[in-house]
């Protein structure tokens, strides 16, 4: 992966992630470009060594993999921008929400290997979980994108149809989860803690159920099970939480995010 530059059209939370992410795995500042059209917001990165500016195009044509990482309504201007720089031995790797790869394809104008990713904004931790499709690529193409983005986490190659799904379970779920951590973390300052201790008992406690799911392959519920006793205190607040509709909520919460991800494509 250290052979091949990298171009990411896109600075903004997400990208500057990617960036960081790449970095913290040793790729070589050097061979990545990094694209906003407000230059002095990747001050960061170009001090460590990344190359930084405002021409998609020359960021496109310098790469052998090109990560576009912009807003949807600012893609196909984008792809119209670089559509001369690319060509069949060059990889596209959309991050862009609800764009299809038929729709990349068209934009593209040109035969090449397409990739959508969804990461979440973990990856500046290499901590994220990625979901990838692609069209009819290659599989040294398809290894090549898989090893590039296990240096950001987990990775998953699923059916494309599946990648709205995917940005609403992955991507937004950050946020769901950590709007967990800032409620329990508020209620660990209502039963007498100092507001950063109560945000270090709660964010290392979630981040050892995480351990415990992702280690063991267990269901939640069976580690749930081993710290629920007969009448205990824990099996008390999981019922009061329940009756107050902690899984209902989440639950519902998901399903509208999905909706709305899918109305939007419309």
């Amino acid at each position: 992966m250290n052979t091949k530059k990298i171009a990411i059209l896109g600075g903004g939370n997400l990208g500057n992630s990617v960036a960081k992410g790449l970095m913290k795995s040793q790729f070589p500042p050097n061979q990545l470009w990094v694209t906003r059209r407000r230059v002095s917001m990747l001050e960061d990165l170009q001090n460590e060594g990344v190359n930084t500016g405002n021409d998609n195009f020359a960021a496109a044509e310098a790469a052998d993999v090109i990560i576009l990482a912009v807003k949807p309504a600012q893609a196909r201007g984008v792809l119209q921008e670089i559509k001369s720089a690319l060509n069949e031995n060059k990889i596209l790797i959309s991050l862009v929400t609800g764009m299809s790869l038929e729709s990349l394809e068209k934009e593209a104008g040109i035969s090449l290997p397409i990739f959508r990713a969804m990461p979440n904004t973990a990856v500046a931790l290499q901590e994220s979980m990625t979901c990838i499709a692609c069209n009819a690529c290659p599989d040294a193409q398809k290894e090549l994108v898989e090893e590039l983005f296990k240096c950001l986490g987990m990775v998953i190659f699923i059916n494309e149809e599946m990648m709205a799904a995917a940005t609403v379970l992955g991507a937004c779920g950050i946020a769901f989860a950590l709007r967990f951590i800032r409620a329990a973390m508020q209620g660990g300052i209502e039963i007498g803690f100092g507001a950063e201790v109560a945000l270090q008992i709660a964010a290392q406690t979630v981040k050892g159920a995480t351990d415990l799911v992702l280690q063991t392959g267990h269901h939640p519920e069976r580690e749930i099970d081993k710290v629920t006793t007969p009448m205990g205190i824990t099996i008390s607040g999981l019922n009061e939480m329940e009756h107050h509709g902690f899984s209902s909520a989440l639950i519902q919460g998901i399903r509208t995010s999905f909706n709305k991800v899918n109305n939007s494509n419309k």
